[in-house]
């Protein structure tokens, strides 16, 4: 098997808030696709910029979708961006990673949402149906001061949601979340948003009810961490291993991977450089899936390499 990392690049604003794609054998060396650094998607749609683009593989459609915010950040205000962004989604989809649709907006947040940023999905086996979630700014009450929470809906087909609700709420802000289901638990990663770090948690449902709640995972690596977003937990099959991904924005460092052979213990091995290579491009905030060894290479044929 192979690995698609499909991100964004370095900087705010302009032809960097694009759609690039990486490819791994391994997981942990990546090479940059894209002749001459061209980006795979862009959009002409809603703010016209793309951030934070995650991919999914329906099994029953057989296509591939990604979701991502709909946010140009060229004008650098970041209170406007969070307080009066765009309150839809941008969504392509495809059935072979290389022909895409156009980009199409699907309006998903709550009516009072100040943003709708980082969209992920994971598949519900309950609902039978994609469970997407993302943070929006929203004030509650009239003298609270807004604040970052995960909320979240149900789709079939990444076109129809049905209507929000809210999925976590914390006493900080919450961005960036990301859930991956193992050994019967969902783990959620989440960052929080106040104290700039990471936060892991599990519970045996992925929606919690009064019986269900998720769970905080204590790990003082990740609370040694200051400026991480944008994790992205993935297995890496060749090694057993789960890998979290995390965007060092603090110092514009680029993502720092971290293995782990045990989701449950919050025991994560900080890398050193010489054990990975993300590829020259600078990657922000992204998704990453797992493809057919043969799809990577014909994405390399069809794409080029950086």
């Amino acid at each position: 098997m192979a690995y698609l990392f499909t991100h964004f690049s370095s900087g705010d604003g302009g032809d960097r808030e694009q759609i690039w794609f990486s490819v791994s054998y391994d997981g942990l060396h990546w090479k940059d696709l894209g002749e001459n650094g061209e980006p795979v998607l862009s959009s002409e749609v809603g703010t016209r910029g793309i951030r934070d683009p995650f991919i999914v593989y329906d099994e029953g459609l057989k296509k591939y979708f990604i979701i991502a915010t709909d946010l140009n950040t060229k004008s650098r205000n970041w209170h406007a961006f969070s307080h009066r962004g765009s309150r839809s989604i941008l969504v392509w989809e495809s059935e072979d990673l290389i022909s895409w649709s156009d980009a199409r907006l699907c309006e998903v947040g709550v009516e009072n949402a100040g943003c709708v940023w980082a969209p992920e999905a994971i598949f519900c086996e309950e609902k039978n149906a994609w469970f997407v979630f993302w943070a929006s700014n929203v004030k509650e009450k009239v003298f609270e001061i807004s604040k970052q929470r995960i909320y979240g809906a149900f789709t079939q087909d990444f076109v129809t949601f049905t209507p929000a609700f809210k999925f976590m709420d914390e006493k900080t802000g919450i961005i960036d979340t990301n859930i991956v289901r193992w050994d019967g638990w969902y783990y959620r990663t989440s960052k929080d948003e106040t104290n700039k770090k990471l936060i892991t948690e599990r519970c045996r449902k992925l929606i919690p009810d009064a019986h269900n709640k998720y769970e905080r995972i204590p790990s003082p690596v990740l609370d040694s961490l200051f400026g991480l977003e944008g994790p992205e937990v993935f297995y890496i099959r060749e090694t057993g291993k789960w890998c979290l991904m995390a965007d060092q924005y603090h110092g514009n460092k680029g993502y720092l991977p971290m293995l782990t052979d045990d989701l449950s213990t919050g025991e994560f091995e900080i890398l050193s450089p010489d054990k990975y290579d993300l590829g020259a491009r600078k990657k922000r905030h992204g998704g990453i899936i797992e493809i057919p060894h043969e799809q990577a290479k014909r994405l390399e044929e069809e794409l080029g390499v950086t």
